[in-house]
């Protein structure tokens, strides 16, 4: 493989799969990144938008997914490849990509490498060879999440991402069991809470409506104004990779009654000072490919371009001659 990314110069990508999402990155790589290189996109419909839009900006273009990809001839010079198919078809791209040696940025439910949100665990995983970005709905949430457990343990976290129906694209729809299992998992593995629940769903209004994110916290016990530090300290963090994310409202702080059911939830032995903490998310998009309203494009695609440029970044310092 090339050692262009160690020269000094962009580190070469490619994207798998033409729908809203790896389309949305490929445009991201294009107008925004200074560390990416954008040089080829694969995806299984000739006919598809994002294909026909990644030959009007001079971008390789395959209609052979990752077989018809690894034949480019751009793909010598790829170090980075994103994958924004379906978590099915991930398991077979993985094993093609991990034996011709690329880095994936898994933009699937499917779970095979480390999960990684930007502002809570990215250093962690630089040198992964296979990295996934979770669900739009975790990218959302679990940074508040983390940022709660950071101050005091969350003994149980539950988000709901409400998205709209226009902004979900087939390979979503077909992903959302994999969606649920998948953010629940890393609400507890990156998020830090002892149990996680997530929920999803697709509204139809029209006109469509912003993403939407709630994130519902119980704790034992906790400083008010050191959770909602902490969670405004990280919404900031966000806020640098995704500007159209936002507090909707204050976080809000509820005791739990003795007699409460939410008691269930909590060790036994958590005392009267048990809280249930609230916090309301609003995501707008930059609208580089789909409107505003699909914040959970953007905040996705997003996510996964941070994550690639720290990894590239990572990679060439540890190329670099002394």
């Amino acid at each position: 493989m090339s050692s262009a990314a160690s020269d000094g110069g962009r580190t070469k990508v490619a994207v798998i799969g033409s729908g809203n999402i790896g389309t949305d990155l490929m445009i991201k790589v294009l107008r925004l990144s200074d560390r990416l290189e954008m040089a080829a996109m694969a995806g299984i419909d000739p006919e598809s938008d994002g294909l026909a839009r990644a030959r009007r900006l001079k971008v390789a273009t395959t209609h052979e997914g990752v077989d018809g990809l690894l034949k480019t001839d751009e793909f010598v010079d790829v170090h980075i490849v994103f994958d924004a198919t379906s978590a099915g078809a991930h398991r077979y791209n993985h094993q093609v990509l991990r034996a011709a040696g690329r880095t994936v940025v898994d933009l699937t439910p499917a779970a095979i490498g480390p999960y990684v949100v930007p502002p809570v665990n990215l250093g962690e995983h630089l040198g992964a060879d296979n990295v996934n970005m979770v669900t739009c709905g975790g990218q959302a949430t679990i940074p508040v999440v983390a940022a709660v457990n950071a101050v005091t343990p969350v003994h149980y976290a539950e988000i709901v991402a409400s998205i709209s129906s226009r902004s979900a694209g087939p390979g979503t729809r077909a992903n959302i069991d994999e969606f649920t299992e998948t953010t629940s998992s890393a609400i507890e593995k990156v998020g830090g809470a002892t149990r996680g629940k997530a929920i999803i769903v697709l509204n139809p209004a029209e006109p469509p409506l912003i993403m939407r994110d709630t994130v519902y916290c119980l704790v034992g016990g906790c400083d008010d104004a050191a959770v909602t530090a902490s969670v405004e300290e990280m919404t900031a963090r966000v806020q640098e990779y995704v500007p159209g994310y936002r507090l909707k409202q204050k976080v809000q702080f509820d005791r739990v009654a003795a007699d409460d059911p939410l008691r269930a939830l909590l060790p036994a032995g958590a005392g009267k000072e048990a809280a249930k903490i609230s916090v309301f998310l609003e995501v707008e998009g930059a609208a580089h490919y789909l409107p505003a309203y699909a914040g959970n494009l953007d905040i996705m695609t997003s996510a996964a371009l941070r994550t690639a440029e720290h990894m590239a970044a990572h990679r060439s310092c540890e190329v670099a001659p002394r």
